[in-house]
């Protein structure tokens, strides 16, 4: 539940559309909502700016399935990562969307975008975690732009999107093999960037390793690192950057 909800809520506690018991039954489940095997932190949106999100690794199906179904109950939305299309059939919920290139199921998207957004990938194979990155921006709320595979080994391709740099407020960098690309970006604009790491590359990349080594010993000022392929995280760090202040 969030603060918009919290105070419609009060609003018809004030002009009588709503009781104060069925109001109170309505903010029983904060600030968590206990079903045995998870509790649900319903009040996290309203302490964070960002809602509980749903990691369907290592979870049942079951799990998930139950998870999700309690949260839409309360907020009419979620966000599942890493969940698959067969989570997605099971799931039965109206609006549901299963999105294939990031593994990510939506409900309930924020409608008004805000700011800008920009997610950048040194290559085709860094999409998944660019993408991760993109739709959960845009589900709590950003205005996200993509530009796909405009690594090192061709530079050109990265002065097509140098208008976006510009309109940008904060722009994600996914790239993996040696990691370049952030530091690259970093050179080009005054943007705060978000470096994603990925485990796309050969034998000493070693999983992501040592594009996280050259993102964290950049040289370039204001680059903020995330984990190796942790899109989700890029996206809800871009989307507090975008919405700070008050203009679109």
């Amino acid at each position: 539940m969030d603060s918009k909800k919290i105070k419609k809520l009060l609003a018809c506690v004030k002009d009588g559309s709503i009781s104060v018991e069925d109001a109170a039954g309505k903010l029983k489940s904060l600030p968590y909502e206990d079903i045995s095997f998870a509790k649900i932190d319903h009040h996290r949106h309203l302490r964070q700016g960002v809602p509980e999100v749903i990691y369907a690794s290592g979870k049942t199906e079951a799990q998930v399935l139950s998870i999700a179904k309690a949260m839409h109950k309360k907020s009419r939305s979620f966000l599942i990562t890493k969940a698959t299309e067969k989570i997605h059939a099971s799931l039965r919920i109206r609006g549901a969307v299963f999105h294939p290139a990031s593994g990510i199921i939506s409900v309930g998207e924020e409608k008004k975008k805000r700011g800008g957004v920009l997610i950048l990938t040194a290559g085709t194979s860094d999409i998944p975690v660019a993408e991760e990155a993109a739709v959960t921006a845009s589900f709590l709320g950003s205005r996200v732009v993509t530009a796909y595979d405009v690594g090192v080994a061709g530079l050109h391709r990265l002065m097509d999107a140098s208008d976006e740099m510009r309109k940008a407020r904060v722009i994600v960098v996914a790239a993996g093999m040696e990691g370049a690309l952030p530091s690259v970006v970093g050179g080009m604009t005054d943007k705060p960037i978000i470096a994603v790491p990925t485990s796309t590359g050969y034998g000493t990349s070693l999983g992501g390793l040592t594009a996280l080594f050259a993102m964290l010993n950049s040289c370039v000022p204001g680059i903020a690192v995330m984990n190796i392929d942790n899109g989700f995280g890029a996206g809800c760090l871009a989307h507090k950057i975008n919405t700070l202040g008050k203009g679109d």
